[in-house]
């Protein structure tokens, strides 16, 4: 299935694209729930908050430059990216992030611009952007290829795009696929988030409307949190997706206590609560010039 439905399939004279149909307003209507739900600004400020800082440097954003933060939550790339000089524009599905992200620009001393936006139909001219990026948030739009087709669109000719996407292999993309029998299954033309962190799925989604692509898998160690259980009750709390698939299966005691030991076992098996041995999230960091 493509992004784009057919005359024949819609009954319409033109092509609707899937931001346009009843059924992805129903389906960003969740996601913009799970991602207000548990209290993933704490998530982002406790455990990720250094990617951020990768992620403008990476991208070299200079002073002046016009940014704009694709699914920037409340703000841990928006704000790097804003106290190196950027005009920044923080964009979210779920707006309820703003709220702990203006306070934390606040305390940093600087000022950006926070504007609620789907990242599969962004708000904003062609080429409006010398930057743009995206820190472990584009990576969840359900339609890939639409929401890559938006980050080339509003950056300007040879402006720099920067994404940050946990891989398929790390300790989150593995958590995905732990959790996938429980959760709800995809809907038709969706793909899986962990697939932004294969770079051969990256490049296709640019092609050659890019250039100058560098791509690098690097990680970031987790020293918070000692236990494995921990980490599962802390991700049962906190974090949007996780909150989902629980609250899916809340009803059933025999699915719960199995992912809540499977949960407990995969952090285990990545090395938490195992003094001396690192726990560590994979990542891959992709750059690119668009032409």
């Amino acid at each position: 299935m493509t992004d784009i439905a057919t005359p024949a399939e819609t009954g319409t004279a033109q092509p609707v694209r899937v931001t346009d149909t009843d059924a992805d307003r129903a389906l960003k209507a969740k996601h913009r729930a799970m991602w207000a739900s548990g209290d993933y600004p704490t998530l982002a400020s406790e455990l990720i908050w250094s990617l951020g800082p990768i992620l403008v440097d990476a991208t070299g954003v200079h002073p002046g430059d016009r940014v704009l933060d694709v699914a920037a939550g409340s703000g841990n790339a928006a704000i790097p990216a804003a106290l190196r000089g950027g005009a920044v524009v923080a964009s979210d599905l779920a707006p309820e992030l703003f709220e702990a992200g203006r306070r934390r620009a606040t305390e940093a001393g600087v000022e950006l611009e926070w504007r609620e936006a789907d990242a599969e139909a962004l708000p904003f001219a062609d080429d409006a952007f010398d930057v743009t990026l995206s820190c472990v948030g584009v990576m969840f739009a359900p339609h890939h290829r639409q929401a890559a087709d938006e980050l080339v669109r509003v950056t300007r000719s040879h402006g720099r795009i920067g994404l940050l996407s946990w891989t398929p292999e790390g300790f989150i993309g593995q958590m995905f696929k732990t959790m996938k029998p429980y959760a709800a299954p995809l809907p038709e033309g969706a793909q899986p988030a962990p697939l932004w962190g294969d770079e051969q799925h990256v490049r296709e989604l640019l092609g050659d409307r890019v250039t100058d692509v560098t791509a690098e898998r690097r990680t970031i160690g987790m020293d918070v949190l000692a236990t494995p259980e921990a980490f599962r009750d802390y991700f049962k709390t906190h974090y949007g997706p996780t909150i989902a698939v629980y609250h899916r299966i809340a009803d059933d005691p025999a699915q719960v206590e199995a992912l809540d030991a499977a949960l407990a076992e995969l952090a285990r098996q990545h090395g938490a609560g195992h003094p001396g041995t690192a726990f560590e999230w994979e990542y891959l960091l992709v750059t690119a010039r668009v032409r």
